[in-house]
């Protein structure tokens, strides 16, 4: 069963959710490590990586590893080579994508069309490179639009440049962009109410958390099962 800790809070879960599996994979970023939950039938997978600041144990990917693969979603938690390596501080965007693109074979051997996904910078690996790797669509959760407070600083290039369906789940009270920010372009926009960077709610908030992370995961089940 995947499960939160308590440094991520809690989300929707399966007590019959597979067993996790685990795999290194070599990239000349260094060694990246998949955690593959196994759907029974699987369809397609869903490949995401963490952001800059965390790796996967966030609530949203975990939310998602509990809940899709009952879906016939097999997911695939990418973890960065510096995340694997123990460093603190993520390499440049280059890098990134430079491990993203040499794990991208081992994500694509089952022959199932991939989703490739990612939260806040790992959303933006996969909006770089979705297209020219052969993903059937990009799922960006916590899209990093631009740095907090410098809405100047605009990244909408590399979402409207994706070239693929693509969703984005975005907080309502994110910093790195609110959903009213977003430009409008060929793409999904789905809002967490209250939600921040991590989709945390206020205690004070209409929305609990639970309630808030199963808003995110049917947004998210929704747009994938259109895509069959």
């Amino acid at each position: 069963m995947i499960e939160t800790d308590d440094k991520t809070g809690s989300g929707p879960t399966r007590a019959s959710a597979p067993a996790p599996r685990t795999e290194t994979v070599p990239t000349d970023a260094g060694d990246a490590r998949i955690t593959w939950i196994d759907a029974k039938k699987p369809w397609t997978v869903l490949a995401v990586s963490h952001g800059a600041g965390g790796g996967i144990e966030a609530r949203d990917l975990q939310a998602l590893a509990a809940a899709l693969p009952a879906e016939g979603v097999t997911v695939a938690l990418v973890e960065q080579p510096w995340r694997v390596a123990g460093k603190k501080v993520a390499p440049a965007p280059k890098t990134l994508d430079t491990g993203w693109r040499g794990l991208w074979p081992a994500l694509a051997a089952s022959g199932l069309p991939v989703i490739a996904g990612g939260r806040s910078a790992g959303a933006r690996v996969a909006c770089r490179t979705g297209a020219e790797l052969g993903a059937s669509a990009v799922l960006a959760l916590s899209f990093p639009l631009h740095p907090p407070g410098k809405p100047e600083k605009s990244r909408g290039d590399e979402l409207l440049g994706a070239g693929l369906p693509a969703l984005v789940v975005q907080g309502g009270n994110d910093p790195f962009g609110k959903p009213a920010e977003f430009p409008e372009g060929p793409y999904t926009l789905a809002e967490v109410p209250y939600g921040d960077h991590g989709f945390a709610v206020p205690k004070r908030a209409p929305l609990g958390q639970e309630e808030a992370l199963e808003t995110l995961v049917g947004a998210v089940s929704g747009w994938i099962a259109a895509l069959r």
